[in-house]
């Protein structure tokens, strides 16, 4: 499976069924490009059993606001529309694979 670009009118939509993974992000944040092959190597992994969506929070306000997002990336695993888990800041790729693995 691919990461879906997301943005204020998709996103609720993607949310809903099953785990989702959310990066929110910028083109002009650091730690976002460090979290991006990341990103890329889980979905390559367990991207059958996980969705991944990302959400530019230039272009989309209303969706970082909705959850309260101050700090880039923000990555909010959501699981059949309710957020899970909360994570801020560049995360390694064993972190990440530990919260998601509770939730698939």
């Amino acid at each position: 499976m691919a990461i879906v670009e997301l943005n204020d009118q998709t996103y609720q939509l993607e949310v809903t069924k099953g785990t989702v993974l959310v990066d929110f992000w910028a083109p002009w944040c650091g730690p976002c490009k460090m979290i991006a092959p990341v990103l890329e190597e889980l979905d390559h992994e367990i991207g059958d059993h996980i969705k991944i969506g990302k959400i530019n929070v230039d272009h989309n306000p209303h969706a970082s606001q909705q959850y309260g997002v101050m700090s880039i990336p923000t990555l909010l695993l959501f699981k059949d529309g309710q957020v899970v888990e909360t994570m801020v800041g560049f995360q390694p790729k064993d972190r990440l694979l530990d919260k998601i693995k509770n939730h698939i």
